[in-house]
């Protein structure tokens, strides 16, 4: 883990503002009134739902030992100069919708802000083009949230590469499932529709085009994809007969495919009771018409080096995991990691979400094993497994170690050998992919990652 000084006790905060408050932007809230309160507050709220922000804002008042809600300055996206010069904001938190990512980080930086911005990036080669000419001009800096990096098992994989154990990488086979929880989400929210994600290619999968670009110390340069909506959606749904469907899963029992915002009191407030503002509604059916991403998707990336990459990606699994095979000139790498073995409903059609519970009168042995595993074969050599460090928070332990890095970057004593900390081009690097995966779905060609245009060259 690295190591980070004490600040002084005189040091002035860092101001954070945050743009975008739904339920991602809970990790930051946290933080900041958490572990990282010495060192950062947020000083404004912007968003277009005034029930998100009252949740946030009752947050920080509590936290910060008020009687109410801290009373925090709040604007619209009109007033985000205003927000950033009025409240002399240092550095914005951007978690609003991909497709927005774009707009917020130019107009940020060209008011004077820094930026931290969740994944994806962005979602077009057009917005990958206005943030490139935000950095060139502005100077400013920009934190992108790769938590992945930060996953001890993922940084293990990592040391492995690194190290010339398996020699040089010729190819990568990654598998990652999507399980009915998880993966459905995605399909009844706003995620569903690609003028607003870029579709799981982006939104989900810069994660793992991350890891591998990472993992490398390499570049994607070519791109081949196939894939298609497969499961869910209104076609699926009355191809395999499932009859009429409920608009809305709040309310509905018996159908494990519904998400009832009043089971989590954070959703039952994000969205349920501020649904009214702006008409978002977070629990949609997941076999609705109009739903325009994939939820299969296979591809094959060229790299730079000259290594392969064959990546997949299923939402509808019945267990969420990955795999993930390196293979090089002296051997191959194995890391296998089940974060939930199985997606369990009982009679009433609710389901189990706690990956270590057993459902009564089922074995203990007969759900998929729990856990993570990282094997290292040498030609000629027994297989080794090899252990992984034990993590701390959310993404496979990877949260803690990310958000140290997030707020406390100057504190950090000496430089991270795994280099694990990402900065734009690594967010351009990685939404490539996934800008070129959607045009070749489109075509049906191979893609080449130079003709995108993304500002800059990778």
């Amino acid at each position: 883990m690295p190591v980070f000084e004490t600040p002084a006790a005189d040091r002035p905060r860092t101001r954070y503002a945050v743009i975008g408050t739904g339920h991602r932007a809970g990790m930051y809230v946290d933080a900041i009134t958490g572990d990282h309160a010495d060192v950062a507050q947020i000083v404004a709220w912007l968003d277009r739902n005034p029930g998100r922000i009252d949740y946030y804002d009752a947050v920080v008042g509590e936290r910060s030992g008020f009687d109410g809600p801290a009373g925090l300055p709040r604007y619209d996206a009109d007033g985000l100069e205003a927000m950033i010069a009025e409240n002399a904001v240092d550095t914005v938190i951007v978690t609003t919708i991909d497709a927005t990512h774009a707009e917020m980080v130019d107009r940020a930086m060209r008011a004077g802000a820094n930026v931290v911005v969740e994944k994806p990036l962005t979602t077009t080669a057009e917005g990958c083009r206005t943030i490139t000419r935000a950095v060139a001009q502005t100077g400013r800096d920009l934190v992108m949230t790769f938590n992945y990096r930060y996953a001890p098992r993922n940084s293990t994989l990592r040391e492995v590469i690194a190290s010339g154990r398996i020699g040089r990488v010729t190819s990568v086979h990654f598998e990652w499932a999507l399980d009915t929880v998880h993966g459905a989400d995605y399909f009844r929210r706003w995620h569903r529709h690609k003028e607003n994600s870029g579709g799981l290619l982006i939104h989900k999968s810069s994660h793992h085009f991350d890891l591998v670009n990472w993992w490398l110390g390499d570049v994607p340069e070519r791109v081949y994809a196939r894939g298609g909506l497969k499961f869910y959606g209104g076609d699926n749904a009355r191809a395999r007969g499932l009859g009429e469907r409920p608009a809305r899963g709040t309310g509905v029992e018996g159908d494990p495919f519904t998400l009832d915002l009043r089971d989590d009191p954070r959703l039952e407030e994000l969205y349920l009771k501020s649904e009214h503002h702006d008409g978002y509604l977070r629990d949609r059916d997941v076999f609705d018409d109009g739903i325009d991403i994939e939820d299969n998707l296979a591809l094959v990336v060229d790299y730079r080096s000259g290594a392969v990459m064959t990546y997949s990606l299923n939402a509808h699994a019945p267990w969420e995991g990955y795999r993930v095979t390196v293979n090089g000139t002296e051997g191959r790498a194995e890391l296998e990691v089940v974060e939930r073995g199985a997606v369990i409903a009982d009679e009433d059609g609710h389901v189990t979400l706690d990956p270590s519970a057993t459902p009564e009168g089922l074995a203990a042995d007969a759900l998929r094993p729990h856990g993570e595993k990282l094997v290292v074969q040498r030609h000629w050599e027994a297989p080794v497994e090899v252990d992984i460090p034990a993590g701390i928070g959310g993404h496979g332990g990877g949260d803690a170690i990310l958000l140290m890095e997030v707020f406390r970057r100057d504190l950090l004593v000496g430089e991270d050998p795994l280099r694990r900390a990402a900065g734009y081009r690594d967010g351009l690097r990685a939404v490539s992919v996934g800008i070129a995966g959607n045009a070749s779905l489109a075509s049906g060609e191979p893609v080449d990652i130079a003709r995108l245009d993304l500002g800059e060259s990778l």
